[in-house]
């Protein structure tokens, strides 16, 4: 592999490259979050289905994962993102003028073509570097990324505020034009071994369905995501309706979770080479799971405060930002050779997880409730991400015994 060169398209592209295409994935999650009952109240419809714009978004890239995936296997990781990116573009240009929620939605489902630079920049790094390397490169990337989820909720809300909830998508689609002009210039070819045809690589998923570990690291990463996800789809509601917060205040207290996530992917990036991805893995959701036990200790302790409910999600931030770079690495890892299908279904997996999740917080929440159902899931969603780490040991373990039983008999 040749030498990165920043903005020469004939070498491996620049991790800045990776961290804005990465970025602007996460940033179209979340800018507009804290403008959600914003929307709900223009289209004056039910907060349950303004949310599918989180839910349906997430199912959505799911779908779109199990193709992008193929693709860039077979016509290559630049020209993939290239498209997606002109999508994306097309897509966020329309939004502000979408004349019903229904339309609105549906606009905002072309949006997710930007999902591209996520899992694309997982297959780069594959592409680049070995497995507990690309654990560590994903975890620097990853912290890039945090920018734009810590400053996007903030920003989101002071736009709503004052310009109105079209605003967010109007800087959308500038960070969209900036994003494409910098993949044109920088982002030179990582897969050189590319696929006869689309179809050799959907049969792949086969081989990928069939590995232990495969399912280990992607339950993982499902469960430790589907926790923040969850968070996503209902966390609004609870801090609006529920802790009284403005939108403003809200995007300000996002700042804490994309500060948990920094540190964490701060200490995967410095620590995964040396620990190894699996024992990342078990550290992080553990923290991220005690982190959610402390929140409902502190409502059912009558703390019925923002810190109350944002102050832990510190720790879930933390914990699945130390989490899902080894995840991540492991998935595309287990088959090398299919990194962008293993990256595609892999991550489809995970997020179609996380809008089942978030649809279901997002369902159960309401004002009588209070945070509780919202919290139960999370906690519930960091527990099985606990044990499925667990399970990946396991299955490594025994892969590991029956090698050198092997050996030795040989």
């Amino acid at each position: 592999m040749k030498k990165t060169i920043f903005l020469n398209r004939a070498t491996p592209p620049h991790i800045i490259t990776l961290v804005t295409i990465a970025g602007l994935s996460a940033l179209t999650m979340n800018l507009f979050l804290p403008s959600m009952p914003s929307i709900a109240n223009y289209y004056q419809a039910d907060y349950a289905l303004v949310q599918l714009a989180i839910s349906g978004y997430l199912a959505f890239t799911g779908l779109l994962q199990l193709v992008i995936g193929p693709l860039s296997d077979r016509y290559g990781r630049r020209p993939v993102t290239i498209v997606s990116l002109v999508v994306f573009l097309i897509a966020t240009a329309l939004a502000p003028f979408a004349p019903t929620i229904e339309t609105f939605l549906a606009i905002r489902m072309l949006q997710a073509a930007v999902v591209s630079g996520m899992v694309l920049s997982r297959a780069i790094v594959r592409d680049i570097v070995s497995t507990d390397q690309a654990a560590s490169m994903i975890g620097y990337v990853t912290m890039g990324m945090t920018l734009a989820p810590m400053v996007g909720p903030a920003l989101g809300g002071i736009m709503d505020e004052m310009f109105g909830w079209q605003s967010s998508f109007a800087l959308l689609f500038v960070f969209g034009v900036a994003t494409l002009a910098l993949s044109i210039a920088d982002l030179g070819e990582t897969n050189l071994n590319r696929s006869a045809s689309m179809l050799k690589q959907f049969g792949a998923y086969p081989e990928l369905i069939r590995s232990r570990r495969f399912w280990g690291y992607t339950l993982t990463a499902t469960f430790a995501s589907g926790a923040f996800f969850s968070f996503l789809g209902a966390g609004p509601f609870v801090a609006t309706e529920i802790l009284g917060m403005t939108p403003s205040e809200l995007g300000f207290y996002f700042v804490i979770t994309a500060v948990g996530y920094m540190g964490g992917n701060f200490l995967s990036g410095r620590f995964a080479q040396q620990i190894g991805i699996n024992r990342m893995m078990a550290t992080g959701c553990m923290i991220a799971a005690l982190g959610m036990a402390l929140s409902l200790m502190l409502f059912l302790a009558g703390l019925h405060h923002p810190l109350s409910f944002f102050g832990p999600i510190f720790f879930l931030g933390l914990g699945n930002g130390i989490t899902l770079p080894s995840a991540n690495a492991g998935i595309v890892s287990v088959r090398p050779h299919l990194a962008g299908s293993a990256s595609g279904l892999g991550g489809a997996i995970t997020i179609g997880g996380g809008a089942v999740l978030s649809s279901m917080a997002g369902a159960v929440i309401s004002v009588e409730t209070g945070p509780y159902p919202l919290i139960l899931i999370m906690l519930a969603s960091c527990v099985l991400s606990v044990f499925a780490t667990l399970y990946v040991i396991r299955v490594e373990r025994s892969l590991t015994a029956n090698t050198a039983i092997e050996q030795a008999s040989s």
